[in-house]
C-alpha cells in the first residue's frame, strides 16, 4: 500500500511530477520553512492536479450512439445551429432574436434542422457538416415580432443646402428555444 498525502495514494498512478511536489512539500513542512513557501507549493500543486483529473475524462466513445448516450447523461446541453444563414450557440429556454421572418405568426413552432454541434459540459458531438435531425430534435416557438431601436441616417451634400434625415427601425422576430431532445435509438 502506498503512502497517502492529501488523499492521493502513490499506487493509484499519480504522476511523477505530482509525487515530487508532494515529497518536496513534506520536506519543507519538516524543516519548518516559512508558511509562504508552503503556500506557493500548494498553489503549484493545485495547478498540476486538475490536469490529472481532466485526463481521466478524455474517453473516446466507440460510436455515435455511445457519444449521444454520454451527452444525454450530462445535466445541461447546448447546440450550434444554423438559422436564417447564421450560426448561433443555443441552450434550452434561450430567446433568439433574428431578422424578421415574414411567413410565421406568433405561436408557430419551428424545427431547427441544421444542427452542426451538440454538446454538454464534458462531451461534444460535431456533425459532418450537420447532425441528422433524427438524432437531435430542437424546436423554437415564435414569441413576438418586434422592431429595434430608432436609427437615424443623415445625408448631406456640401455647398448645395441639401440635408435629409431618414429614420428607420429594423424589424426582428424573437424565438424561444425549446428543450434539446436526444431520442433513444431502438436497436433492431
Amino acid at each position: 500500500m502506498g503512502r497517502e498525502v492529501f488523499g492521493l495514494t502513490s499506487t493509484i498512478g499519480v504522476s511523477r511530477k505530482i509525487q515530487a511536489e508532494l515529497q518536496f512539500l513534506n520536506f519543507t513542512q519538516h524543516e519548518n520553512v516559512v508558511a509562504a513557501s508552503v503556500h506557493t507549493m500548494l498553489a503549484r500543486l493545485a495547478r498540476t492536479v486538475p490536469a490529472l483529473c481532466r485526463a481521466v475524462h478524455t474517453q473516446q466513445p466507440a460510436s455515435t450512439a455511445a457519444a449521444l448516450e454520454l451527452i444525454r447523461s450530462q445535466p445541461s446541453h447546448y447546440i450550434i445551429a444554423n438559422f436564417v444563414g447564421r450560426k448561433y450557440i443555443l441552450t434550452p429556454r434561450d430567446v433568439l432574436t433574428v431578422p424578421r421572418l415574414r411567413d410565421v405568426k406568433v405561436g408557430d413552432v419551428l424545427t431547427l434542422d441544421e444542427i452542426h454541434e451538440l454538446g454538454s459540459r464534458e462531451y461534444t458531438l460535431r456533425g459532418n457538416p450537420t447532425i441528422s435531425p433524427s438524432r437531435v430534435r430542437v424546436q423554437a416557438t415564435v414569441v413576438e415580432h418586434t422592431k429595434g431601436k430608432m436609427e437615424f441616417i443623415f445625408k448631406k451634400k456640401r455647398r448645395k443646402g441639401y440635408q435629409k434625415t431618414i429614420t428607420h427601425k429594423q424589424p426582428y422576430t424573437r424565438l424561444r428555444i425549446g428543450e434539446i431532445e436526444i431520442p433513444i435509438e431502438s436497436s433492431s
